[in-house]
């Protein structure tokens, strides 16, 4: 069971939902510490107070902001969770907009949001049951660890998730990438749009979606612990430098279904139909007829 992050409750317009926030995702990736080398001893981190020279345990340490540099304003985690604000203590929705309205560079980590008792369960499956329906999300505010926030709220599986979003001014313009000035012609489009029809997958699942570099990491990790030999590299693949771009897209597609098992000769790729040329008018109509044998 997944442990609570922040308990309160989500404001929709005078209906209150009381919820639990508990973290919708887990990391499965194989974490390392410091160690000394030349004794494999464990390297640590010490807290040292730079006025007392000393290391301090955390009992002491607490947040300050530095207002100035002979001036620091300490600030308890009991005041950041009573700051006087109506978000300290509720996800606020502020409003209900289409999905594809929102860019997703914006959209962060997800966590689910768990009814709070039985007085929460029938306001939260209201919810769950109006978003469903409206196949809408909502924006709300929430404010979390010193700092307020944009949230998207979504249904999945009968279960709200909240989403973390950025606020317009944390992303950056796209304009300071310089976009390529080259041009591409219709059929190169035509076969890039083949190609991704032939990579189109209805789901997810399979071995192409597993994080197979955890999976490399262990079996070095016990062949070390073994004392074994390391596992075989295998030799990458060289990209090949691209001097026919409609020649790769063929090439793209072939493989492609191939690897799904499917006809691999696929030869046709999508061309534009040549525009037909008109008939070209003779010199003068009719005027060649053969003449008539006279009886």
């Amino acid at each position: 069971m997944p442990r609570t992050i922040w308990s309160g409750a989500i404001s929709f317009g005078l209906v209150t939902v009381p919820c639990h926030v508990q973290s919708a995702t887990e990391n499965h990736s194989i974490a390392f510490h410091q160690y000394h080398l030349e004794d494999m001893g464990r390297v640590r981190t010490r807290k040292i107070c730079e006025i007392e020279d000393r290391e301090i345990p955390q009992s002491e340490i607490g947040k300050g902001y530095e207002y100035a540099k002979d001036q620091v304003v300490a600030i308890s985690d009991e005041e950041l969770r009573e700051l006087p604000l109506p978000t300290a203590k509720a996800i606020e929705i502020q409003a209900f907009v289409p999905l594809e309205s929102i860019d997703p560079i914006r959209i962060g980590e997800g966590y689910y949001l768990a009814p709070d008792g039985a007085v929460a369960e029938k306001p939260y499956k209201l919810l769950v049951q109006a978003l469903s329906r409206s196949s809408k999300v909502a924006v709300a505010k929430y404010a979390w660890s010193g700092r307020e926030r944009l949230g998207l709220l979504r249904i999945r599986d009968n279960v709200i998730v909240l989403h973390a979003m950025r606020w317009p001014d944390e992303v950056r313009d796209p304009a300071a990438v310089d976009p390529p000035h080259e041009t591409v012609s219709e059929e190169e489009i035509d076969g890039a749009l083949a190609l991704m029809e032939s990579m189109t997958r209805e789901n997810l699942a399979g071995p192409e979606f597993e994080d197979t570099y955890t999976d490399a990491l262990a079996k070095i990790i016990e062949a070390k612990r073994e004392d074994r030999e390391l596992p075989e590299v295998p030799e990458p693949e060289k990209p090949a430098q691209v001097l026919d771009l409609m020649a790769a897209l063929n090439e793209s597609v072939q493989q492609a279904k191939a690897s799904r098992g499917e006809d691999a000769d696929v030869h046709a790729m999508p061309k534009k139909a040549a525009k037909k040329q008109p008939a070209k008018k003779t010199a003068a109509k009719k005027a060649a007829r053969k003449p008539q044998k006279s009886a």
